[in-house]
């Protein structure tokens, strides 16, 4: 039996979980980590995964996204 985690447990999120986590949607979430200076994107291949504890670190200091 696989046991789900929740979201806030996680370390990396997809982009469909950032989005459910954030309320940002998962194309604005595709913008901002396509920058090459995102400082929360993990790159798995092609795979991208947002770093949780940094992206709400980044949440925090934004203003507006």
């Amino acid at each position: 039996m696989k046991k789900e985690v929740p979201l806030w447990e996680k370390s990396n999120l997809t982009l469909e979980e950032a989005a459910a986590y954030s309320g940002i949607g998962i194309n604005k979430l595709r913008d901002i980590t396509s920058d090459e200076h995102c400082g929360f994107v993990l790159w798995v291949g092609t795979k991208r995964l947002i770093k949780r504890r940094l992206f709400d670190q980044y949440i925090e200091e934004c203003y507006s996204i």
